[in-house]
């Protein structure tokens, strides 16, 4: 009967440190990781919705990229942006920004993912990610501005009112210059590339 005991207190013990630590992994957000895989360096890296409110709405969405880190192999990276427990059936426009949040900063458009009917997206780019930049005028000096923040747009206006009702904001982030809000960005993960 003591062993019983015994292992019943061990399994206790294994479960509640599992839990702590599924817990302190939920509370440190999405990371920005960094592999190495037949000599090609993949940065990996989640998305999160762009605000609270967004992510009350969707509460189970998850949005992934991976970059295959090729430019010196094939001339340009290979960006994979992957998209479950979406809005299904929406199109949503993808950018490479300064900032992943408001003000943005630079931005550069660099495709669409779309959701089917079940909520689920998938596309890659071929661009370069890892060197990605904008050259600009700053107090008449020309600058170079990273481009290294992931931010996903609704491309429709219309297609954000689920959540955010019939007058939520007209963005100018798709080719027509009418789309929604931000849906997700990378604020919560490290700059692209991983360092």
């Amino acid at each position: 009967m003591r062993w019983h005991k015994n292992l019943l207190i061990g399994l206790v013990a294994i479960a509640a440190l599992a839990a702590t630590s599924a817990v302190a992994i939920a509370a440190s957000g999405p990371s920005t990781t960094k592999q190495t895989r037949g000599g090609i360096e993949t940065v990996r890296l989640g998305l999160t919705p762009s605000s609270p409110q967004l992510a009350a709405c969707m509460p189970n969405a998850r949005v992934n990229v991976a970059v295959r880190l090729t430019t010196d192999r094939i001339g340009y990276d290979l960006f994979t942006i992957t998209a479950r427990h979406l809005p299904p059936n929406r199109d949503y426009t993808v950018f490479l920004l300064e900032q992943a949040g408001s003000p943005f900063g630079a931005a550069e458009y660099i495709g669409d993912v779309h959701t089917n009917a079940y909520g689920y997206g998938r596309n890659t780019f071929g661009l370069i990610v890892e060197e990605a930049f904008s050259s600009t005028i700053v107090n008449g000096a020309r600058v170079r501005v990273d481009l290294n923040r992931v931010g996903m747009w609704f491309a429709d206006p219309a297609d954000d009112d689920f959540c955010l009702g019939a007058g939520s904001p007209v963005t100018p982030f798709d080719g027509d210059n009418e789309a929604g809000v931000q849906a997700f960005n990378s604020a919560n993960a490290a700059p692209l590339p991983a360092p």
